[in-house]
């Protein structure tokens, strides 16, 4: 890896000082990148605001046209997008390429194909007032500011920037001070396949560069921790700018006892443990019931015992950590469930034959809902696994969380199934599965509770990034309306007579007789 990892002409406004990026794995430093001052992201959005508005100019297959130009850079770099990822978050090198790359590639796709599409004026009849024609219609918000967390440094900035960009919006993307090293390299690769000059910043810092960002955005997308959520929106609420906020998680999975307990136990150790269990919806939380409790937890430990742990360049499941303080907090929460009555079947500990962050994918069995492992986001390798007797117990204890994130259920019976999903308290369930839903862009993703506000995917993935305006035209053109002015006695008696005509109950059958068989 390189000293530096992008064009010093995205840092004309600096500061002193730096911020030096060093390998979760290694300890090794990467690089060093100066930090953006309040005053040049200020400066930043001034510059966005002409480009931008270029870019809304063009008409939706034009900015597809480019955004496809853009995936077929990304393709022919990706093996240097790969190399910069993995070096900076310690992840695999297979996750790099089936997780990252993959979701921005099927992204652009997704959003070139349908932008137009869910934004399209929208005709709207009204029930009443059919002398008025009602369009509704969407236009870009201006600049979008994009704080963006560690875990995965090109899905969740480059990835939530391009429908914000096919919606005709300026994007400034404040990349985590731990990984900015691949989507300052990805945003330099836009800037050669025709993007408008300031159409896409990378602007490096800490949480003073974010607060920047949020006092001259018109816009900001955040993932990240529900502390850092709230001081997101107390800042944005003094300007009034709408947020969109992706929180934390503390998901749950219910296995009832007529589950396929091969695949939910296949499914349980890669939902928890992909990326070191560093994702929002990892599974977090396991509720079994007790007839088929010990052949799960058997076979989720036999799977997790096989596991492979190291570097990124060699054939592994699970790479090392990325943020040292988020090692420490899952030691932490394990201490914590040991010292409170929890059994480690399976891990436990940091590894010690490995230089780096590397937590052994760990299984916890015997735990309660007073430990902290239980409670709090653990954010890290842990499978923490309680033998529960019914579903209805299983229900009751995956609702008793702050979070409201993501779920998963797993038995035979599909239709009993979606009825136990409905019953989560989640913003997505999965029925049989894990995580998928995150990778399905028609499907609408986000939390409830402290979770967040505003969805992913979706049309309100692109709608959130516009502001909706309706326009009501009259149709006739008449010299007056009935209630316009002058008020007279007449007209006072005429309304009072439609609003007991219409109103009161049974005018319907009055007026248009007994509804016909089928009707509503």
């Amino acid at each position: 890896m390189s000293e530096t990892a992008a064009s010093t002409s995205a840092y004309r406004y600096v500061s002193q000082d730096i911020i030096e990026v060093r390998s979760p794995a290694t300890g090794a430093k990467l690089a060093e990148l100066p930090v953006i001052t309040a005053g040049a992201v200020a400066r930043a959005v001034e510059d966005a605001r002409p480009a931008q508005a270029r870019w809304a100019q063009k008409t939706f297959s034009e900015r597809a046209e480019i955004l496809y130009r853009y995936r077929d850079a990304l393709i022919d770099h990706q093996e240097k997008l790969a190399d910069y990822v993995t070096a900076e978050t310690g992840k695999p090198r297979s996750d790099v390429f089936g997780n990252e790359l993959f979701y921005v590639y099927d992204a652009i796709g997704f959003w070139a194909k349908n932008a137009e599409k869910y934004l399209r004026a929208e005709n709207i009849h009204p029930h009443l007032f059919k002398s008025k024609k009602v369009v509704s219609i969407y236009s870009p918000i201006g600049v979008v500011g994009i704080i963006g967390p560690w875990n995965f440094p090109l899905v969740l900035t480059i990835g939530d920037a391009i429908p914000a960009l096919m919606a005709g919006n300026a994007v400034i993307i404040k990349p985590s001070e731990l990984t900015p090293l691949a989507v300052q390299y990805a945003a330099d690769l836009a800037e050669k396949v025709g993007w408008p000059e300031k159409l896409l910043q990378i602007v490096p810092g800490y949480g003073a560069t974010a607060e920047a960002l949020i006092d001259h955005a018109d816009m900001i997308t955040f993932t990240g921790s529900v502390e850092t959520g709230k001081k997101v929106m107390r800042r944005a609420a003094e300007r009034l700018i709408p947020v969109s906020l992706e929180l934390g998680g503390k998901d749950a999975m219910i296995v009832l006892k007529d589950a396929d307990l091969d695949r939910a136990a296949g499914a349980c150790v890669w939902g928890a443990l992909m990326n070191s269990g560093q994702v929002c919806t990892s599974i977090e939380r396991v509720y079994v019931e007790e007839p088929v409790y010990q052949p799960f937890v058997d076979r989720v430990v036999e799977r997790v015992q096989k596991l492979r742990q190291g570097p990124s360049d060699a054939t592994v499941e699970l790479g090392s950590m990325t943020s040292a303080a988020q090692i420490d907090k899952v030691e932490a929460q394990v201490r914590d469930a040991v010292a409170k009555g929890a059994k480690v079947l399976s891990g436990g500990r940091r590894n010690a034959s490995l230089s780096g962050y590397y937590y052994e994918p760990t299984v916890l069995v015997d735990v309660a809902h007073d430990m902290d492992v239980m409670r709090e986001e653990t954010f890290g390798p842990v499978i923490p696994i309680m033998k529960v007797h019914d579903v209805e117990e299983a229900v009751r204890l995956a609702n008793d969380s702050r979070y409201g994130l993501d779920g998963s259920v797993f038995t035979r019976d599909r239709d009993r199934g979606r009825a136990v999903a409905e019953r989560i308290e989640a913003g997505s369930v999965c029925v049989n599965d894990g995580l998928v839903n995150f990778v399905i862009p028609e499907a609408p993703m986000g939390g409830i509770k402290e979770s967040g506000i505003g969805r992913r995917h979706g049309v309100d993935g692109i709608r959130k990034y516009c502001r909706q305006k309706t326009i009501v035209i009259d149709r006739f053109g008449m010299k007056n309306e009935p209630n316009w002015f002058p008020a007279s006695k007449m007209k006072a008696k005429a309304v009072q007579a439609a609003l007991r005509l219409f109103y009161r109950s049974g005018w319907r059958a009055r007026i248009l007789g007994p509804p016909s068989e089928g009707g509503n």
